[in-house]
């Protein structure tokens, strides 16, 4: 069972236990998820969140992004500078939409989350673009 440094197990998961996972989701949430769609910028429910917690992936609840990584990109998007866990992400390489991108996706149940780009602001220099519909949100306890 492959773990990643955090202590979450990361075994990819099958496509019935994906299916019963987006048993539950909006047509919005799967169209983002599992058809690797954007939201309209501005409009995500995550976007102004400023509490303290953890961004979860919304279909496998793998925690994904710390809210102290997040920062206003003027983007339209939640935006992260580093991830929870450098394995709670995969890479890969997206050509559509006429540009060369990085898309990220969920390394365990493979959902769709958005991009991560060059131009994000210290000590990474990244720019995690997400989805509010890719993410749940963990309110830090106490």
């Amino acid at each position: 069972m492959p773990t990643s440094d955090a202590g979450y197990d990361l075994t990819p998961l099958n496509p019935a236990e994906i299916d019963k996972l987006a048993a539950g989701l909006t047509e919005e949430e799967r169209r983002v998820l599992l058809d690797h769609g954007t939201e309209h910028p501005f409009c995500g429910t995550l976007l102004d969140n400023k509490q303290d917690g953890v961004y979860h992936c919304r279909l496998c609840d793998l925690p994904l992004f710390n809210s102290e990584h997040k920062f206003d990109s003027g983007t339209g998007w939640p935006s992260f500078f580093a991830p929870f866990d450098p394995d709670h992400i995969r890479y890969l390489e997206d050509f559509s939409a006429g540009m060369a991108r990085t898309e990220i996706r969920c390394p365990r149940c493979d959902s769709h989350l958005g991009h991560v780009f060059p131009d994000g602001p210290p000590p990474t220099g990244q720019r995690y673009c997400l989805n509010s519909v890719s993410m749940t949100f963990v309110p830090k306890a106490g």
